[in-house]
């Protein structure tokens, strides 16, 4: 590590620190000390400036004396420094919320709007938290998942699913970040509910094209949400009641405002809502504090806890999220900024299952350490420079009776370990007030480190064709064997952003990624009982090659914005399941399944109205997802001939619109419209009878589709008490979700009816029409 950063020490160009003065510090939130992440500080009336880090950090260098510089985020009022040049400050800049009536200190910008322009970055979203509570969601909870699906490239899983897709990828290629900690599953209630708390989020990212150097394992995206710090200004309480469940949240200052901390926590109610022995419910708790030991270093903790409970007839199950950061910032000069984090995360899930006298447990966990460099080289230029490990422990099922004196023998599938490491470089360069550059390579390296025996088979061969049955079997058996398998990917990603002037620009970008552990699962939604495997010998990783194009534009000073891109994607070593396999409670894993190849391409247009009493956006992505998988050595046809078939999230239409109007001080409305082709399904094409049973024949893979998926939601809230001087502050709430009482189909399943022997399609709809009634507060 240490020869590590002294290499990329030497790389710092020491000749520009002595030819110019800096400015530096930290941006907050001036109503609570917030840390503001991705505020924009630019001299006025250039193109030159940066943006304030994960930690609220910022440096830009200044080199003609007298020189105005401008701190602007999004819902905050505009604030000037006057920067003299020879004086290098380090500084805290408190801005304070547009609503708020501020000195002459406050000017009219519109640089948040152009930040987009600009940037070499694309298909990048930041989300605010203040405006998912006017959106209309179900059961009148506010939830970030629902709101990353509905933006363009971005599709569900299935009606009040959290699970998501990103431009026709799996679930397991998404990345999902809580303050650095990995989460496995994103649901609460099988995804009525996400496990994101709205009381305890500040801020939310996803990243679906462009994705920096420091972000790896995972090919489809990252969603990185950060927790809020706590308050230290004052000690605030807020909680909401909805429909079936609550919230509470609690922060305060600590050592006379030298940290805080916030204390967050919700539960559900769902199961006196339920009849008979079927029940569901879930909780979760979030907590975040930290303590300024100097200006230069700063302590953070933070944690969460969730756990859900399901119960029907002779069946149990509760599972769950863990995850712990330790981190460190350090404040090495006004140029270098450090960030040192160690991090825990574990999901792990229980079922009992009374009719086989089952108890089943199964896990993943890993433990995270990173560190992270920031270096403000010029006005023009900013490194990231970083390393991180991952150790990974895979318990895929410990399996016992569930009752005392039973004839089951206990069982202990093989757990597996693993560890991911990587080197990273990433750098933002601006060539010119138009041309900036967006550049980084990142090196992965993972060892699957066999704590199991494997089997070996003939020829290196774990699956066989037959052509008598037409199916693949597994391969013949030759012993055992043991050793680490390892594998070293080189990531190198590229933005380039061309502006023509400051309202318009161009940009391309090149992506390359890795992912080193699978998901298993032969199902179309995220299901708590998946599990989640290594790569190794007979299981390569995934990795992903992106190409993306695009146009932006923003009008009327800032009021409107356009957002138009065009990407390719390339996945080699995509996993797919042989017909019949059998996932749960196998060994051999790689006796169930083939790889082959998934590509995806397609067009997102999104149209941004961000000011004024109506604001929204419509959002439409035309894309084709695909899968190739041949049989390859093991023979045969693979599966659908070896030919292109569509992939399980292949959407060809998705069409979204979201809108509030605040009608007032006290009223506001809010809709959401969403409209999707229908998921790809496959369907029996025939029937023949074999001793009396109707035995199905079926089409091609993924052949057919679900009807399209359509629904309208509305919202409205209503703050009796407007004035900001009062310290209790309430909102009603009220929200119908599926206006229209659209039955979407969420699946459909053929069989026999057993009185008349014909054969019937069922189609199953999760929900229709639900309305919701919640009140939020904040004291």
């Amino acid at each position: 590590m240490k020869q590590f950063i002294l290499i990329c020490v030497l790389l710092i160009p020491w000749s520009h620190w002595a030819q110019r003065s800096t400015v530096s510090g930290v941006v907050k939130d001036g109503s609570s000390g917030e840390l503001i992440v991705g505020a924009d500080v630019y001299i006025e009336g250039t193109a030159i400036g940066t943006m304030t880090n994960e930690y609220g950090f910022f440096s830009l260098e200044i080199r003609k004396p007298n020189t105005m510089v401008v701190i602007s985020a999004m819902g905050f009022a505009n604030y000037v420094l006057d920067i003299s040049k020879g004086k290098t400050q380090q500084l805290r800049i408190e801005l304070q919320p547009e609503a708020t009536e501020l000195d002459e200190v406050v000017i009219q910008s519109t640089q948040g709007q152009k930040a987009n322009v600009r940037s070499p970055m694309m298909g990048v979203s930041q989300l605010k938290v203040k405006d998912l509570q006017k959106s209309p969601v179900v059961f009148g909870e506010p939830d970030i998942i629902k709101s990353v699906q509905s933006l363009p490239g971005v599709t569900k899983n299935g009606e009040g699913a959290a699970g998501f897709h990103i431009r026709g990828g799996g679930a397991d290629q998404n990345l999902v970040l809580l303050d650095e900690a990995v989460v496995y599953n994103t649901s609460h209630l099988l995804g009525f509910f996400s496990v994101f708390n709205s009381n305890a989020i500040k801020d939310v990212r996803l990243y679906k094209g462009s994705m920096p150097a420091k972000y790896g394992g995972r090919i489809a995206s990252v969603l990185d949400v950060r927790q809020k710090d706590g308050n230290k200004k004052r000690f605030t309480l807020s909680g909401g009641i909805g429909a079936i469940s609550s919230k509470l949240s609690v922060e305060t200052p600590l050592l006379g405002q030298r940290g805080a901390l916030l204390l967050a926590g919700r539960a559900s109610y769902a199961h006196l809502f339920i009849s008979g022995t079927n029940s569901a419910s879930f909780y979760d708790v979030n907590l975040k504090t930290h303590l300024a030991l100097n200006k230069r270093n700063t302590i953070y903790l933070s944690s969460y806890l969730g756990r859900d409970y399901l119960a029907t007839n002779n069946f149990q199950s509760d599972y769950g999220n863990i995850t712990a950061n330790l981190r460190w910032n350090h404040v090495f000069s006004d140029k270098l900024f450090s960030n040192t984090s160690l991090v825990y995360s574990k999901y792990d899930y229980r079922i009992l299952l009374g009719f086989m006298d089952l108890d089943w447990k199964a896990s993943i966990a890993n433990v995270h350490f990173k560190y992270d460099l920031d270096y403000y080289a010029t006005e023009k230029w900013k490194l990231q420079i970083g390393a991180a490990t991952i150790g990974y422990d895979f318990n895929p099922g410990a399996i016992k009776p569930s009752k005392k004196g039973s004839s089951i023998n206990p069982l202990q599938l093989a757990q597996k370990r693993a560890l991911e490491s990587a080197l990273y470089l990433g750098a933002e360069h601006k060539l010119s007030s138009k041309l900036q550059l967006m550049y980084g390579l990142r090196t992965s390296f993972f060892k699957r480190l066999f704590t199991e025996e494997l089997r070996a088979y003939k020829d290196g061969k774990p699956l066989q064709y037959n052509p008598i049955t037409n199916r693949y079997e597994e391969g013949v058996v030759t012993g055992t064997l043991r050793g680490n398998k390892s594998y070293v990917t080189l990531e190198p990603r590229v933005g380039l952003s061309y502006a023509f002037n400051a309202k318009n620009s161009i940009k391309g970008s090149y992506t390359r990624t890795a992912q080193y552990i699978h998901l298993l699962s032969n199902t179309t939604t995220v299901n708590p009982v998946d599990v989640w495997a290594p790569s190794g010998t007979y299981l390569k990783p995934q990795r992903g090659h992106q190409y993306s194009m695009g146009y932006f534009k923003n009008w009327a000073n800032g009021r409107y914005s356009l957002e138009v891109e065009g990407y390719y994607k390339h996945v080699d070593n995509r996993i797919d399941y042989i017909d019949g396999s059998d996932l749960i409670g196998n060994n051999h894993i790689e006796t169930e399944i083939l790889q082959g190849d998934m590509r995806s391409y397609g067009a997102e247009f999104l149209l941004r109205k961000n000011r004024g009493k109506l604001r929204g956006y419509v959002g439409y992505t035309w894309s084709r997802a695909a899968q190739r998988t041949s049989g390859g050595v093991f023979g045969g046809t693979g599966i659908n001939n070896g030919n292109w078939y569509p992939a399980n999230f292949d959407r060809t239409h998705d069409i979204s619109l979201s809108c509030s109007y605040q009608w007032n001080k006290k009223w506001s409305l809010g809709g959401n419209f969403v409209l999707q082709t229908g998921r790809p399904v496959t369907y029996p094409n025939g029937s023949y009878n074999y001793q009396g049973i109707a035995i199905a024949t079926y089409a091609e893979r993924n052949s057919s589709r679900l009807p399209s998926y359509h629904r309208l939601d509305i919202s409205l809230n209503y703050t009796p008490r407007a004035d900001t001087d009062k310290k209790w502050k309430g909102t009603w709430s009220f929200g119908i979700y599926n206006l229209y009482n659209r039955r979407n189909a969420q699946d459909i399943t053929f069989g026999q009816r057993r009185n008349t022997g014909q054969n019937e399609a069922i189609r199953t709809s999760i929900f229709g029409i639900v309305p919701s009634l919640a009140y939020n507060f904040k004291f």
